[in-house]
């Protein structure tokens, strides 16, 4: 099926040399794909504006928690949002990320089409924020549909406008991070609004998609019974589409990376929380009906 995608140029002189764009590939988390080495800045800003390009920090294949069955994640560069407990500060600016033609990685899913199938699996969309390429993404989706792979999107919901409803209705699964409910607290968390990630998880509702909302859980910081109350609230107003709420609680395995890029971390001294408050914190939820991991 994916042979039939033919790639969109943006502008005629951009593939005059695209053979020998093609034969040259990207090492190091990137391994295989082709890159549109040569492109000028200017190309590059016109094709990322069309999804023929996406600037991808790296991908693997796993069975983790990035969706059912067995997944490619695929995880974007580029981020909005400045979370204090982000794992991965190296995604936040788009132009470290490495240039992927489009039907590079629509090649790539069609490779893993049968194994996708087999365990129930399909193709993630991580980041970084993966909204910020909403073209691409949106494109690689659509041909993945066409395929008959499963689709998923995670996502803080923040750049909810990127998103047409013809592009909502290729995404199977939103992994939806709702970051906190109050939204003093959001604030402080991510340096954004919450208001974006309500008005996705409406959006994905009416499209008939199904949400695993994410809530980090930091003690200090996202554990009050005001705060947890709120997220139960903000999920409320998209309950059907949710088959679970994942409390994941905050580690520091993201420390070394702000180490490493010279970042001040903000939760250097930070614990994780204990079982008793995770408990507390998922009967919470409980209790307004979500089905709470």
């Amino acid at each position: 099926m994916a042979q039939d995608i033919q790639f969109r140029t943006t502008k005629p002189h951009m593939l005059k040399e695209s053979k020998v764009y093609q034969s040259q590939t990207l090492m190091g988390g990137l391994s295989g794909f082709e890159s549109p080495v040569g492109l000028d800045r200017r190309d590059r800003i016109d094709a990322l504006r069309t999804g023929d390009i996406g600037f991808v920090h790296s991908w693997d294949i796993n069975t983790s928690v990035d969706g059912p069955g067995t997944r490619m994640t695929v995880f974007m560069s580029g981020c909005p949002l400045r979370c204090q407990y982000c794992q991965n500060p190296d995604t936040w600016k788009m132009r470290d990320g490495k240039p992927v033609y489009l039907q590079a990685m629509i090649d790539k899913v069609a490779r893993y089409e049968d194994l996708f199938k087999a365990t129930g699996g399909g193709i993630t969309f991580s980041g970084g924020e993966s909204m910020m390429q909403a073209a691409f993404v949106s494109r690689v989706f659509r041909a993945a549909k066409e395929m008959g792979v499963h689709t998923c999107l995670d996502t803080s919901g923040f750049l909810n406008k990127n998103y047409t409803d013809e592009m909502i209705q290729d995404i199977d699964l939103c992994l939806l991070d709702v970051k906190s409910g109050d939204e003093a607290t959001y604030k402080i968390v991510t340096g954004g609004t919450l208001a974006p990630t309500i008005d996705f998880g409406k959006r994905l509702e009416d499209a008939g998609s199904k949400i695993w909302v994410r809530f980090v859980l930091v003690p200090g910081l996202t554990d009050s019974e005001d705060n947890v109350e709120k997220v139960a609230e903000v999920c409320e107003q998209f309950k059907g589409a949710i088959e679970h709420i994942d409390v994941l609680p905050f580690h520091q395995l993201g420390r070394p990376k702000w180490h490493e890029m010279r970042i001040p971390y903000p939760l250097e001294e930070k614990k994780g929380p204990s079982h008793a408050l995770q408990d507390r914190v998922k009967n919470q939820l409980e209790a307004h009906g979500f089905v709470v991991y």
